[in-house]
């Protein structure tokens, strides 16, 4: 049997802790245009463990110098491997500390989505740039509170979608914008996989911590969306699903939705933690062109109707991620993708789940 979830209400105890630590410091970081800048990564969960610590072995703008963590079992293991100092390894409660640290120039943040606002505004208070994992947070508010510390303290704020590093993923952002086959037709685009064999108390399964298909995994359908198209949606309607009651009893398993752009144009789109899916695919008046796998680590590969093969590239999508934007900070420009970009799809993930709770109703967003 499957369920229909309604939508609820989210992290009442992060926005207690967003309040405690607003308040900034008047600190800058200055670009360094020869060096590697510091990274400390806040979090050493699967993704720092076992991508991006490996990634920053091979970064050339940036190095691993900085650890966060409430596990202090892990500590030695990081400080044999990363050679990482006892004056450059934190706890979650002396994370403030950062600030008197001239080794860090960057605070990654890769918590559960809960904790992201928090630690990501503890980081840009500190004077440290800051690099948070997406999803962004798990409501707008706490967006918009992570992007005013980031300004407030004149730090530069990014987030971390590896895909639109991705040299595949850029020829799919060039399409939409130059339209080399005519307008698009219409846009599909899901990213998925089955979960099982975690613990019951993993965050994935909770509300709270940002937890749920649509969190967890919506964002790369609705960003690749946006980007493969080079349009914002005007409206959203969508229904979230939950098929194995015993695992997902807070949120979704299931979301399907549809985002239509302001010319009409209608993006099929879909998110799963029970079954595997992954891929773009777009159609125009004169051709069309996918991606399958579209959000993999690796092997992100396609096909052109004009028979160009989009190949998988063998880079490191972690490594030219952070390479990317550690350089944007040494040039003091603009990183690919700003803080306004994860805003953007909380505002859509939030108005998906509001269409849910309606019953697929059409819900219009305003920007």
């Amino acid at each position: 049997m499957v369920n229909h979830i309604s939508r609820k209400n989210f992290l009442k105890k992060t926005g207690a802790a967003i309040t405690a630590v607003s308040l900034g410091l008047p600190s800058v970081i200055l670009p360094k245009r020869k060096e590697k800048l510091g990274v400390a990564l806040v979090g050493l969960g699967n993704y720092s463990t076992n991508w991006l610590a490996p990634g920053l072995l091979k970064t050339r703008h940036c190095e691993l110098r900085g650890i966060v963590t409430g596990s202090p079992e892990k500590i030695p293991v990081w400080q044999k491997k990363y050679g990482i100092p006892d004056k450059n390894v934190y706890s979650y409660d002396t994370m403030h500390q950062v600030a008197d640290n001239d080794d860090i120039d960057i605070i990654y943040v890769v918590t559960p989505p809960g904790l992201h606002a928090r630690y990501s505004i503890l980081g840009a208070n500190a004077g440290k740039h800051v690099w948070c994992e997406k999803p962004m947070a798990v409501s707008v508010e706490e967006c918009e509170a992570i992007i005013a510390a980031a300004s407030r303290n004149r730090v530069q704020l990014t987030i971390g979608y590896r895909m639109q590093h991705e040299p595949n993923t850029r020829k799919i952002i060039k399409y939409g914008q130059q339209l080399p086959f005519g307008a698009l037709t219409e846009v599909r685009s899901a990213a998925g996989y089955r979960a099982g064999g975690l613990s019951p108390d993993d965050w994935r399964f909770s509300l709270e911590m940002g937890g749920g298909a649509l969190y967890d995994m919506g964002v790369y359908p609705i960003n690749a969306a946006r980007y493969a198209t080079s349009m914002e949606p005007v409206s959203v309607s969508g229904i979230q699903s939950v098929e194995r009651d015993e695992m997902f009893r807070e949120v979704d398993e299931h979301t399907i939705f549809e985002m239509v752009f302001t010319n009409g144009l209608v993006a099929k789109c879909e998110t799963s933690m029970g079954k595997n899916i992954n891929h773009i695919e777009v159609d125009c008046e004169n051709g069309w062109y996918f991606l399958r796998p579209a959000s993999s680590y690796s092997g992100v590969g396609g096909e052109v109707s004009d028979g160009t093969k989009l190949e998988p590239d063998p880079g490191h999508q972690q490594a030219r991620q952070m390479d990317n934007d550690a350089f944007a900070i040494k040039e003091n420009r603009p990183p690919i993708v700003p803080g306004e970009e994860g805003l953007r799809d909380i505002q859509i993930v939030k108005a998906v789940m509001e269409s849910s709770a309606k019953d697929g109703e059409k819900v219009d967003l305003l920007w």
